[in-house]
């Protein structure tokens, strides 16, 4: 009997991965295998990732929220330098539940701005989508109306947030060197005060 364990495929671990995800989350070493199987993804379509599990208009507008969720500026390279949709996407296309959510979740989004505006999520103004945004960032605004996007909208949120922080590009501002010796350690002011302005503590 071989000691050897036996190879898993790729969309087994993609599977594997997925039910995690949506079972909760994913460790750091596990989600970092989603962003290399990306990453190889991308490469072998020229440079430009091909969605598996959204539509073009879905892909586009998850774009657009990942990059309002965390968006690039002076202390992040943001969303979609880390591939923030390219993970979700990935993970969404090996498991029924997630797809669900994110494009039910998606849809959601355009249904409630037509509803509002009189077009989709991508179509409408940079406020109006920022507005809606505010909205279902809330529980406590929860109602028949906007409880399937403020659950979504959750959804959305963790996922980015997952993905940003465990790709390259999280990492390196975080500021993380790796497993070494430190003689001090001290969280950076700036970053200490833009958590507690987040929290509303400050």
């Amino acid at each position: 009997m071989s000691d050897v364990l036996p190879k898993i495929s790729r969309r087994d671990l993609l599977r594997n991965l997925a039910i995690s995800a949506a079972l909760g989350g994913l460790s750091a070493e596990a989600a970092q295998h989603v962003h290399r199987i990306a990453a190889e993804d991308k490469e072998g379509a020229g440079g430009v990732y091909q969605p598996k599990c959204f539509t073009a208009h879905e892909y586009a507008t998850m774009e657009e929220l990942a990059g309002l969720i965390i968006p690039a500026g002076e202390h992040s390279q943001g969303a979609l330098a880390a591939g923030a949709p390219e993970f979700i996407d990935l993970l969404a296309s090996h498991n029924d539940e997630l797809a669900a959510i994110f494009t039910g979740g998606l849809a959601w989004l355009d249904r409630e701005m037509e509803r509002r505006h009189g077009s989709r999520f991508l179509d409408a103004e940079p406020a109006q989508r920022t507005a809606l945004l505010d909205l279902i960032a809330w529980r406590k605004n929860d109602s028949p109306e906007l409880g399937p996007g403020i659950r979504f909208f959750e959804w959305a949120r963790k996922m980015t947030v997952d993905a940003y922080y465990t790709s390259r590009a999280g990492i390196e501002d975080l500021g993380y060197q790796g497993n070494s010796a430190v003689s001090e350690f001290s969280v950076p002011e700036e970053a200490l005060q833009y958590a507690l302005k987040r929290s509303g503590l400050a």
